[in-house]
């Protein structure tokens, strides 16, 4: 009787994230500080689909070969766990997009905010949305722009192809605002949404007055490197040089489609700082992996970094547990958006979307990748159907 484990067991495996954290993650958790979520996300990766999390025997009905498949983390943080969270994030978007152009908007922290990211990130990211978005509901409802309620859609990016750290936050925004009346849809420019200098302007100011009240209430704890800052006068005075610097913010001309929008959401919506398609190999004690340099004509190149250093900038892209990295503002905004987007479509003589149909996770998986996950990969014509549930064995995991 055949047995196998999990599907594509026959493939040939490539090296995965999970291979580099199960051989050094241990160790580098004893030798460093980490927060919670760093800790868990690296227990989450080093145990995802395996013995340690559980699984289920499935046995076939033709031929009686036998499969053990077992369970996914389901971490935000783990490559092997977003395709369907993606997927069933999408299809709720589908439902929400207009037959209007969208834009594409980016705004980026200086990288001297990065020390107060890693030791702030909670409060760091939360200014970072509310001043970007708060600055497009600006302009959006400035009669000299559009006059009216723009929608915008937030994700937040921490990195970079080297798994730096520009911190950063990704908008998709309606190409046109609802008027404050209600009464009608004010269509933006069809190549121009807004001035990108006044933008980071006004994202700027915003950004650092949120960050100086942040200072005044005491919500800033600044130890080791930036215990310096901890002075009223010292922090000030950092405020006003970040303020003396020209911020990025990039605006990209509008989508060619609503279907593009969507393919762009599913890029970034659920990405994790790197994928296992970009790793290259794990050896002597370093990591190789595939990067595009963009100030070199978008070359594919390979990085080659010792394994502490490649953990240490992986966990700079883990963000606190509970933190939600994909917001909506405005029309968008959970509170108001389904009597909102209604307008909008009477407004833009839309019909309704019909509703989409439940989808499971075999039918979704077999949509996405042909792979029928029921079928006998030994005889390709039986069914595999669950015999035996298997409980969670001891994880080799060892911190102490």
């Amino acid at each position: 009787m055949a047995t196998l484990a999990g599907v594509g067991a026959d493939r040939a495996r490539r090296v995965e994230l999970a291979d580099i954290v199960r051989a050094h993650g241990a160790a580098y958790q004893r030798a460093h500080p980490l927060c919670r979520a760093q800790r868990r996300a690296l227990r989450a990766i080093a145990t995802c689909r395996t013995a340690a999390l559980g699984g289920h025997r499935a046995v076939c009905s033709a031929c009686g070969a036998e499969r053990i498949t077992y369970n996914s983390c389901r971490n935000r943080h783990c490559p092997k766990c977003q395709r369907v969270a993606t997927e069933r994030w999408l299809a709720a978007r589908r439902a929400e997009v207009l037959p209007i152009p969208y834009f594409h908007v980016v705004f980026t922290l200086p990288h001297e905010l990065n020390p107060l990211a890693q030791s702030h990130p909670r409060l760091v990211y939360r200014l970072l949305f509310h001043a970007a978005a708060s600055t497009l509901l600006r302009f959006g409802r400035d009669p000299r722009h559009l006059g009216g309620e723009l929608g915008v859609t937030a994700v937040l990016h921490t990195w970079g192809q080297t798994l730096t750290q520009p911190v950063h936050v990704h908008c998709v925004v309606t190409g046109g605002a609802l008027a404050r009346d209600g009464a009608r849809w004010i269509p933006a420019h069809p190549a121009f949404l807004f001035p990108v200098r006044a933008l980071a302007t006004v994202f700027r100011g915003r950004y650092l007055a949120r960050l100086q009240r942040a200072f005044d209430r005491g919500e800033l704890h600044l130890t080791g490197g930036l215990a310096p800052l901890g002075a009223p006068a010292a922090f000030t005075a950092w405020l006003e040089a970040l303020r003396a610097q020209a911020w990025v913010v990039y605006c990209q001309p509008p989508f060619a489609g609503p279907e593009h929008v969507l393919a762009y959401l599913g890029r970034y919506t659920h990405r994790v700082a790197l994928s296992n398609d970009r790793l290259v190999a794990l050896a002597d004690d370093r990591v190789r992996f595939r990067w595009r340099d963009y100030a070199d004509g978008d070359r594919g190149k390979i990085m080659a970094l010792a394994v502490d250093e490649f953990l240490r900038r992986f966990l700079l892209h883990i963000v606190p547990d509970g933190f939600v990295r994909i917001r909506h503002f405005g029309l968008l905004a959970n509170r108001r958006r389904a009597a909102a987007l209604a307008q909008c479509r009477a407004l833009l003589a839309q019909p309704p979307p019909p509703p989409a149909p439940p989808e499971s996770a075999r039918d979704l998986l077999l949509r996405l990748t042909g792979l029928d996950i029921e079928r006998c990969p030994v005889c390709q014509q039986g069914r595999l159907r669950q015999v035996e549930m298997l409980p969670p064995a001891p994880a080799a995991w060892d911190t102490s």
